[in-house]
């Protein structure tokens, strides 16, 4: 029997006096990739801040591999294994390269054997290791995503929280971020990825659930969400 990665039971976020999330609930199995999914403004990135504590919440249950981390700091949450590429990249743009993915770097007891080394992701991203010496804030859009997602592996995570990560970069970038998430998925890694871009997303993705103003609309197969045009038409606009 599959265990699960993450567990949500009865989320609220709050942003001041704001209600923003409605009572959500649903699970991410260990080694699935779930694809979080909604027009803009619909609570997605507020639901990826309040997994790791970063807007003010209330649930039920916020279990990650069955320990609960309701209420607990940031940090507490990162260290308890969940790795975060947020939206907009948020590199330290004054360090290098190198300087950004050693000071992310952490070796979780479950990835002993298989965690992620800076030669890992050299290897996914070649481009990275060329500027290894290169301050972070002088690289392209799209180097600047690649640093995101290899600084957040590089704390070796056992689920990691993808929000846009294809956002703003161009088509041949977004090709190559796709792999390394294919890769990711492969090595049996769990994710939630947050998407704009629907395509990618089913890609990627092996259930999705799909937000409207800050309740869940959807959830279901990656199949079972293509196949209804009228629902992804309602929901998300243009496939």
């Amino acid at each position: 029997m599959a265990t699960d990665a993450l567990t949500i039971s009865g989320l609220n976020a709050f942003y001041g006096e704001s209600h923003i999330l409605h009572d959500l609930s649903f699970r991410v199995k260990e080694g699935q990739v779930l694809g979080l999914l909604g027009r803009n403004g619909a609570g997605k990135s507020t639901c990826i801040s309040a997994i790791v504590g970063l807007v003010r919440a209330r649930a039920q249950q916020i279990d990650l591999f069955g320990q609960s981390i309701a209420g607990l700091t940031p940090e507490t949450i990162s260290i308890k294994g969940i790795g975060l590429v947020p939206q907009g990249r948020r590199i330290f743009p004054s360090l290098t390269v190198y300087e950004n993915l050693t000071v992310a770097a952490r070796r979780n007891r479950a990835a002993a054997q298989t965690g992620w080394t800076l030669d890992d992701v050299y290897s996914a991203f070649p481009r990275l290791e060329e500027r290894h010496p290169q301050l972070a804030g002088s690289l392209s859009g799209g180097e600047q995503q690649m640093l995101a997602i290899s600084r957040a592996l590089m704390t070796n995570p056992r689920l990691l929280l993808l929000d846009e990560p294809s956002e703003g970069l161009a088509p041949q970038i977004i090709a190559e971020v796709a792999a390394v998430l294919k890769r990711l998925r492969e090595s049996g890694l769990s994710i939630i990825l947050v998407e704009q871009n629907i395509k990618l997303a089913m890609e990627i993705a092996d259930e999705v659930l799909v937000l409207n103003s800050g309740r869940l609309a959807h959830a279901g197969s990656v199949e079972s969400l293509r196949s209804n045009e009228k629902l992804i038409e309602q929901l998300l606009g243009v496939y």
